[in-house]
C-alpha cells in the first residue's frame, strides 16, 4: 500500500521505501531516523547524501563500504589532509561514484568541518526542529523545511559544498534530527 506502512513477510510494518530490497530493510530498521552524533559520523552522512544527489539511495548503500574504505572511514582529519593525488586516486576508484565535483566537495567539506568552532555535531544539531506530527503517508513527508534551508545556508556560509536544503533535510532524516517513519512503522521512535 503506497498510502501508509506495508507489512513484510516478517510481519513487521515498515515505511514503503524500507521494505525491499534487504539493504533498504536493514538501513530502514536499524539506522535511518535514529539519533546520531559524532563529527566523523555526521561528516559521513553529509558526504553520502551529497554523493546521492541525482542518484538513487540504493546506489549509495550498495557502495557504502567502498566509500568508507576510499575516504578513510570519513575521518575528518584524514580527508581534510587529502591532496590532488588523493582526488585522482578517488577518481580511479570503481567502487565509488567517480564524480570530480562531488569528490572535491567532500574534501573541501572535511576542511570546513575541521575548521568549525564547536564541531560539526554542535552546528548541525543546533538546527533540530521541534518534534512534529508523525506522517501517515509518504506524501506527507517534506523534501525541504525551514530548518533544512537554514542548515544548508549555515553550512554553505562555513565553506561546505553540495549541501542544499533537500540534501540537508535528507541528512536530518538520516541522523534522526527528524523521525519521518510513517505512523504505524515498527522503526518509529517511541513506537508512535
Amino acid at each position: 500500500m503506497k498510502d501508509g506502512v506495508i507489512t513484510g513477510a516478517d510481519g513487521l510494518a515498515r515505511c514503503p521505501w524500507g521494505a525491499e530490497p534487504q539493504v533498504y530493510r536493514e538501513y530502514h530498521d536499524g539506522e535511518w531516523g535514529r539519533p546520531l552524533r559524532g563529527d566523523d559520523e555526521l561528516f559521513e552522512r553529509i558526504s553520502l547524501e551529497a554523493f546521492q544527489s541525482g542518484l538513487s539511495w540504493l546506489t549509495i548503500l550498495k557502495r557504502r563500504e567502498a566509500f568508507r574504505s576510499a575516504f578513510d572511514r570519513f575521518r575528518i582529519e584524514a580527508v581534510a589532509a587529502y591532496t590532488e593525488a588523493d582526488a585522482e586516486r578517488l577518481l580511479g576508484d570503481t567502487g565509488i561514484i567517480r564524480n570530480r565535483a562531488k569528490i572535491a566537495a567532500t574534501i573541501a567539506n572535511a576542511k570546513a568541518a575541521r575548521a568549525l568552532e564547536g564541531g560539526l555535531t554542535e552546528l548541525v544539531w543546533s538546527f533540530a526542529p521541534a518534534e512534529g506530527k508523525r506522517p501517515k503517508t509518504p506524501g506527507e513527508v517534506p523534501a525541504v523545511t525551514p530548518e533544512s534551508t537554514a542548515l544548508a545556508k549555515a553550512l554553505k556560509a562555513r565553506g561546505f559544498h553540495f549541501v542544499g536544503p533537500t540534501t540537508a533535510y535528507a541528512t536530518m532524516q538520516a541522523i534522526g534530527m527528524v523521525d519521518d517513519h510513517l505512523l504505524g512503522c515498527h522503526a518509529a521512535a517511541q513506537g508512535q
